[in-house]
């Protein structure tokens, strides 16, 4: 056998020939596959706020990893079925609104873990999920300030005692930044950002305020760092 058969041979084998992995390790990154998925949703399910929680997205994170390690065992069978798998996953797109940020961050998890557990590196597997797990947790613990409050007060424009509402404001709040003022049809409409621990006693001296006919107090649930 001359050495142009014996390359003819291995590229005819890299095209078309079988995978090397034996049915036991096929069966065995199928089933790590599917613990690292459970374990993933057990995790999201847990650190998960309740009002951007999914349980259809949580599913779909758990099955990402086998899917994406039959994929890589399949890639890993010849070259014909990689550059076919490459092409039909290149024309495809999802369209999904994501509610909250952190939901790509365990996608990617979900798909990094498929491609790590699916070339066998089930050490590597097991590291970025208890890495990643304690990471979450950590981060969560750590606190966010509360957004301060948006005091409205509307009132008549003219003989408005802006002296007297910034009088109130120092004495009663810690911090108060006014944001708009805005004056149509002699009315006056300020918005005012402010941090107070007093909140009634501020509210009762704003509204005995002879020309402020509304004093209205919005708390949001935003956050700002520390």
């Amino acid at each position: 056998m001359s050495v142009k058969d014996v390359i003819k041979r291995s590229v005819y084998e890299s095209l078309g020939g079988g995978t090397n992995l034996s049915a036991l390790n096929v069966v065995l990154i199928i089933g790590i596959a599917c613990l690292v998925g459970l374990y993933i949703f057990y995790v999201y399910k847990l650190t998960t706020k309740s009002a951007f929680y999914s349980k259809d997205l949580n599913v779909t994170m758990a099955g990402l990893p086998l899917i994406i390690a039959a994929i890589m065992i399949a890639m890993q069978s010849n070259l014909l079925v990689s550059l076919g798998m490459v092409g039909a996953l290149s024309i495809v797109r999802f369209r999904n609104a994501v509610k909250n940020p952190l939901d790509l961050l365990y996608l990617f998890w979900s798909v990094s873990a498929g491609i790590i557990v699916g070339v066998g590196l089930y050490v590597l597997a097991f590291i970025l999920c208890i890495v990643m797990t304690v990471l979450l947790l950590v981060l969560d613990m750590i606190p966010n300030a509360k957004a301060p409050d948006l005091l409205v007060l509307r009132g008549a424009a003219d003989g408005m005692d802006y002296d007297g509402v910034e009088k109130i404001l120092k004495e009663c709040s810690k911090y108060h930044k006014e944001k708009s003022r805005t004056i149509k049809n002699r009315e006056v409409e300020l918005i005012i950002e402010v941090r107070s621990s007093e909140r009634e006693e501020m509210l009762r001296r704003l509204s005995a305020m002879d020309k402020l006919t509304q004093v209205n107090c919005i708390a949001h649930d935003g956050e700002c760092r520390i």
